[in-house]
């Protein structure tokens, strides 16, 4: 579930562990927000699940580290120290933006998803939790999915609404959401253990619909990434499987009722899907890294390769293209951190005439710091142009985001180191009005200096995982949200900024 992979380890006595701590911190009152029914599913906490090679690693990396997320927390919260101050002096926000926010001042909140509504002032953004209560006490989830709607663009927030009240499954993380483009229904798919689950709402997200099973007879799939044509009926979530990480595309053609799936790659590289679009004729994309596991203990050597999975044929058929390879990037020594955080993330998005933009990041010398890069592509990514850096030389950045509109409109952001320092990042935006060939300078979006534990006049601490995103709404303001954290281990929180 988590993104990467750790050292191999006694899964059930970790996984007894988070569940104990849980048990601590769930309950009191539930939130009177309206909530999908439960679906009939079971943990993942099987045989199988734990003999397949990322499912041991990741369930051993997710109980271990909701653990101690969750002890972090309550030490902060028994140090006085969890409160993020909103009302904190801004460093004075960039031209044309609203300012920065956090979507929780007291939430634990990990690896966020965004969607704006095209045709209205909807915007809705999904994060993983790790502080109670929960949908329904003990019975349901410690992380689990909370949903926060906006219906004025991203100035106001509604109240936290649970995605689900899914008793007796595993943790619940790595959420992605999406508006239906013709028809303003919003889709999501989330992890319910190391299961890929998919719902939808047709009531701007006050009821969602019973989750259905996106991976068939695939035993353990982790990662996913969704992306549907404009009427919504085709959709396609890209994930990775046992046997190493392989690639998988599940997909539907009837708005999500039925599901196949396909194995896209069998290789001894473990894939990561970070970002995907169909494009106005229906060829879709999926932009996503591999990498190589095979060092001692399981630890990375090699490079990591850039890939873009693609159909061009209503996922009949599918084909994978290393668009770039890139040298790995600086172990993470952050608390809590892997040794593979940093290496390895991508995003993509097709403008309204099908033209592509992909980011990622990587380094020219190894465990030299990263660039994040951009290519374009004019023919549904067959082939592309060379790379052009979009982050500062000498600095590392990372996790970047993109996402187009209209003809060649196209709004991204990364997060940079500031002079070469690991405990203060940035998140940076920039913008193209050419379909990537050229770029505006870049502009500092996470201005909030202070108020946190993890704020500092020159950054935040830590990205709180790998997961973020930006999306345009009906007006064409840009909405960007990204987590922010004091460690890998955190306590972190999600935050926004937006156009005003």
């Amino acid at each position: 579930m988590q993104p990467r992979r750790g050292v191999i380890a006694t899964v059930l006595v970790l996984a007894s562990l988070a569940l104990v701590i849980a048990s601590m911190v769930v309950g009191g009152s539930i939130s009177s927000a309206p909530r999908s029914s439960e679906p009939a599913m079971q943990s993942r906490a099987t045989d199988a699940a734990i003999e397949a090679k990322g499912g041991s690693a990741e369930a051993e990396e997710e109980a271990g580290q909701t653990a101690e997320r969750i002890q972090a927390w309550h030490q902060a919260k028994a140090a006085g120290t969890l409160r993020v101050q909103q009302a904190a002096a801004l460093a004075a926000p960039a031209g044309g933006w609203a300012g920065e926010q956090v979507i929780s001042p007291t939430a634990d909140d990990w690896e966020p998803a965004i969607a704006a509504d095209p045709n209205s002032a909807y915007v809705y953004l999904l994060t993983t939790r790790y502080t109670g209560p929960t949908a329904c006490g003990n019975k349901c989830p410690l992380p689990y999915i909370m949903l926060k709607v906006s219906s004025d663009g991203g100035a106001t927030w509604g109240p936290d609404r649970y995605m689900c009240t899914c008793a007796g499954v595993g943790a619940q993380a790595d959420t992605i959401i999406e508006v239906v483009p013709n028809t303003g229904t919003v889709y999501a798919v989330f992890m319910n253990g190391y299961n890929v689950f998919f719902t939808k709402s047709t009531d701007h997200g006050a009821t969602w619909t019973t989750p259905v099973k996106t991976y068939g007879k695939v035993s353990w799939n982790d990662k996913p990434i969704l992306a549907t044509s404009d009427n919504g009926q085709d959709i396609y979530v890209s994930f990775n499987g046992p046997t190493g990480g392989d690639p998988y595309v599940a997909q539907s053609h009837d708005a999500g009722a039925t599901w196949t799936q396909t194995k896209v790659v069998d290789s001894s590289r473990y894939f990561f899907a970070f970002d995907g679009d169909v494009l106005p004729n229906g060829t879709v994309v999926f932009s996503e890294a591999s990498l190589d596991y095979s060092g001692p203990g399981g630890s990375l050597v090699g490079q990591s390769q850039i890939d873009v999975i693609r159909s061009s044929n209503n996922g009949a058929s599918w084909t994978n293209s290393v668009v770039d390879t890139v040298e790995l990037s600086p172990v993470c020594t952050a608390a809590g951190c892997p040794d593979d955080y940093y290496p390895g993330h991508t995003a993509v998005s097709a403008d309204a005439n099908g033209n592509l933009v992909l980011l990622y990041d990587g380094a020219t010398t190894p465990n030299g710091n990263d660039t994040v890069w951009s290519r374009r592509s004019t023919n549904g990514g067959g082939t592309w142009s060379a790379r052009q850096a979009l982050s500062t030389s000498g600095e590392m950045g990372d996790f970047p985001a993109v996402e187009s509109r209209g003809a060649g409109d196209v709004r991204a952001w990364y997060m940079q180191t500031n002079g070469g320092n690991f405990d203060a990042w940035n998140v940076w935006y920039r913008s193209s009005t050419d379909g990537g060939q050229t770029w505006a300078s870049p502009v500092k979006i996470s201005d909030v200096t202070s108020g946190a534990t993890y704020k500092t006049a020159n950054g935040f601490l830590e990205p709180y995982g790998d997961y973020g995103e930006i999306a345009i709404t009906n007006t064409g303001k840009t909405i960007g949200t990204w987590g922010e954290g004091n460690s890998y281990t955190g306590p972190g929180g999600t935050w926004v900024n937006r156009q005003a």
